[in-house]
């Protein structure tokens, strides 16, 4: 009888193993992972959020911090060098350029006065007129030689430095063309929205 019931009990166990695997459940985790939503994907910023232009003026007379060529300067032609600039602020209304060189002997000379520079400008080109108003309505004011318009370089001695400043503005500016480089600063304070500058050098 010994055997019988030991082929009872292997029968008994395979029956209840049996009822145990059918029970369980099938890989939960896997059906719950392939039917969970993809998550929204956070848009990427445009070009414009990612980077604001500075500020920026250039000439293709001269690089920043080197010589200026002597054909801007009153040893040659004495006329203007070319100027252009890059990422004006929202809101500008006009430009203004001052170019004035503090190493002269007398203190800070002026050699460029020039304002109400229209916003859609962005080039100065070479050889601008002396002319009080330009034909872009743009207005020159009084350099410290008396003068209208752009004179040059002419140091009585050593090398000096030569700075063209140029201001971004919220307005246009009530001056007129008899205006010099400090009647210009006074009207300008509390409408500089941004400011950028070139240096040049150059010797006797």
């Amino acid at each position: 009888m010994r055997p019988m019931v030991s082929s009872l009990s292997i029968l008994f166990i395979l029956v209840a193993c049996g009822s145990l695997s059918t029970s369980l459940p099938t890989e939960p985790a896997l059906q719950t992972a392939s039917t969970t939503p993809n998550l929204p994907v956070e848009p990427s910023p445009t070009a414009s959020q990612e980077v604001d232009m500075a500020f920026s003026l250039t000439s293709t007379a001269f690089v920043n911090g080197q010589p200026i060529p002597a054909r801007y300067s009153c040893r040659d032609q004495d006329v203007s060098p070319q100027l252009e600039w890059t990422g004006p602020p929202a809101g500008t209304a006009s430009f203004a350029l001052i170019t004035d060189d503090p190493d002269a002997p007398v203190g800070t000379w002026v050699h460029w006065v020039i304002f109400n520079i229209p916003s859609s400008v962005r080039v100065l080109n070479e050889g601008v007129p002396t002319d009080t108003r330009l034909s872009d309505g743009s207005l020159q004011g009084i350099t410290s030689a008396g003068s209208h318009g752009y004179h040059g370089p002419c140091p009585p001695s050593g090398t000096h430095r030569y700075f063209f400043k140029l201001y971004a503005l919220d307005s246009l500016l009530a001056l007129s063309d008899s205006a010099d480089k400090n009647q210009l600063l006074k009207a300008m304070e509390g409408h500089i929205l941004s400011q950028t500058e070139l240096m040049g050098m150059f010797a006797k």
